[in-house]
């Protein structure tokens, strides 16, 4: 089944080539990259296009998304795709040589309409970095099955995920009501009315702590789980 990347990108010109040199180095083969300009005011624009001539012209494709928001970014995205599988990565991740392989092999199971797993901040301090990989591990990974099982919805991180085309399609694309925090909630959510989510606890994503350094580890963590618990107990339209 071919996979549509799909990577919001504001302002990322000191990380995007990193992240495409790795995702151009998966295992898995069947895949096109969709990065979507959320209006750059910097260089981001013309590293893209130089680096869609330089390497994988017929594998990327650069859009356009004035509206500010990964969420309106990825619905950009999402528009575009031709993949029966739509994978959401930020423009600061480098994924594993074999994430997309590894992500795949979930989708063998019919029920499965997406699958994430936890985030691994690289250049975190290494406690840091450790606590909070395995906190997902462990902690994410039970509360998305206590969550399925009440039918309240269910655990997928923003980006490290990939889901069904169709099923997402069904659930209404993705929410540009929200504009960051919460969003990866919601998708969750309305994806597990579609079928199960699984967070698989060995699909990682290496990605940069550069938010935990900016807001710091508490207050990022504390509105992260803000959001959290209300979009899951939010009323259904």
């Amino acid at each position: 089944m071919k996979v549509s990347i799909v990577i919001p990108a504001h302002n990322e010109e000191v990380n995007i080539e990193k992240t495409l040199d790795a995702i151009f180095k998966q295992t898995y083969h069947n895949f096109e990259v969709l990065v979507v300009d959320n209006a750059s005011t910097d260089k981001t624009n013309s590293i893209l296009h130089a680096y869609k001539n330089k390497h994988h012209g017929l594998k990327l494709k650069i859009l356009s998304e004035n509206r500010k928001g990964t969420q309106w970014a990825r619905e950009c995205g999402r528009l575009d795709a031709e993949g029966g599988i739509i994978a959401n990565i930020d423009a600061d991740c480098i994924p594993h040589a074999n994430w997309l392989e590894k992500g795949m092999h979930s989708f063998l199971v019919k029920e499965v309409v997406a699958v994430g797993g936890p985030y691994d901040y690289y250049d975190a301090p290494k406690m840091t970095r450790w606590f909070s990989l395995y906190f997902q591990k462990i902690f994410y990974f039970i509360v998305n099955i206590v969550l399925q099982k009440l039918h309240k919805g269910g655990v997928l991180i923003g980006g490290n995920v990939l889901l069904r085309a169709d099923a997402l399609e069904k659930a209404g694309g993705y929410n540009t009501d929200l504009v960051f925090y919460g969003d990866d909630t919601d998708t969750a959510k309305r994806m597990s009315r579609q079928g199960r989510v699984v967070f698989n606890r060995n699909l990682s994503m290496p990605t940069s702590a550069r938010r935990l350094k900016s807001q710091g580890v508490i207050r990022t963590s504390l509105i992260y789980f803000y959001h959290f618990f209300r979009i899951i107990f939010k009323k259904s339209n």
